[in-house]
């Protein structure tokens, strides 16, 4: 009868543990649900499950019941390196005001060259109307790099954007005296927030709400503490992780965990007082872009978590939050392509914009 016994625990144990192999080793696969796109920077779910769709080379597409309908009324966007029309965002309120909010790399002004400007429009029909410009950073800059930029409301209806430093490391990132290599926090309507904490200092731009950022591409105000969080691309190595909080340096370039793309140091420390550390960090850098917090019940496992884009390696990292760190990375839909943008839709399912295959959602299998 021991032996018996034994035999059946054994088998009991086996079981167990094929079934939970199984159970971690579900398929995560996707469906193409937007074909052949470009480069879709930025998109964002309308109340009726339609999507609104940035191309970066200046097309704002209405993607609903299966067609693609390209909306009239933008304003003059600049394709220049890394800038274009970029990242999009609803009003809270859009049931109520129809407003759409998006950044482009504009090249109005006295100089030469562009720079990243936020707008709010209505949406109506397949066009734009009653445009605003509510902040264009300055100068304009004839370099092609680093235009940031992601959107994001918090629960007041402000509205955070971010700009990269524009490739002038050394001038933009740590003065707040001049724009780039910040985040950025305005009224809904463009005016600056009695609490925003440079409105009274002399020189400052009053619309900072943090600095000493290089090029911030994903930005998403967390579901379960409200707090804004960002990542952004470090040089060779360095990527970072952070929770944005009011007034706060983030260190570019004086600290960092990267160093020049020949693999020279530009700095000798990665911390300092009065700079915010990272939450986390990759090297080598992954070129995050788009990310996204899971707070559906569509994924029960990954139910917590942040998804990160990879442009330099083209997959999604999922990773596991605890205590306001990642604890634990797992790559999914690897060699996908380029990953541009992550949202969680209204259906509680997670999709991406992956450039040159188009909007996909992201299934478990």
């Amino acid at each position: 009868m021991k032996h018996i016994a034994l035999i059946f625990i054994l088998i009991l144990s086996y079981s167990c543990e094929t079934n939970s192999q199984n159970n971690s080793q579900n398929k995560v696969d996707y469906e193409v649900v937007v074909p052949n796109l470009n480069i879709p920077w930025g998109f964002t779910f309308l109340p009726d499950n339609s999507i609104l769709i940035t191309e970066k080379e200046g097309e704002l597409i209405h993607f609903i019941n299966g067609q693609k309908k390209i909306i009239s009324g933008l304003p003059e966007v600049t394709l220049r390196g890394q800038g274009g029309l970029m990242d999009i965002e609803l009003h809270p309120n859009f049931k109520e005001n129809n407003l759409i909010y998006f950044t482009y790399a504009s090249s109005d002004g006295a100089e030469s060259g562009a720079n990243t400007t936020l707008m709010s429009a209505e949406f109506t029909g397949d066009k734009l109307t009653n445009k605003k410009v509510l902040y264009k950073a300055e100068p304009n800059s004839k370099k092609g790099e680093h235009f940031g930029s992601r959107i994001v409301f918090d629960k007041e209806n402000h509205v955070y954007f971010s700009v990269g430093d524009r490739g002038s490391r050394d001038e933009n990132p740590q003065d707040i005296t001049r724009d780039c290599g910040k985040i950025y926090r305005l009224n809904d309507d463009g005016t600056i927030p009695n609490d925003n904490p440079f409105v009274n200092e002399p020189n400052a731009k009053k619309a900072i709400f943090s600095y000493g950022h290089r090029n911030p591409q994903g930005m998403k105000m967390n579901p379960f503490t409200n707090e804004i969080w960002a990542h952004e691309h470090g040089p060779k190595g360095g990527d970072e992780i952070n929770i944005i909080q009011k007034g706060k340096n983030y260190g570019w370039p004086v600290i960092s965990y990267g160093v020049n793309y020949s693999g020279t140091k530009f700095t000798e420390i990665t911390e300092k007082e009065g700079m915010e550390q990272p939450l986390h960090y990759w090297t080598p850098s992954i070129a995050p872009s788009g990310m996204a917090f899971v707070n559906s019940d569509t994924y029960p496992n990954w139910k917590g978590n942040l998804l990160v884009g990879s442009l330099k390696f083209q997959y999604i990292s999922n990773c596991t939050l605890e205590n306001g760190k990642v604890i634990k990375e797992e790559k999914i839909l690897e060699n996908i392509g380029r990953v541009r943008s992550i949202e969680q839709g209204n259906d509680g399912y997670l999709y991406a914009g992956i450039e040159g295959l188009g909007i996909i959602k992201i299934i478990i299998k």
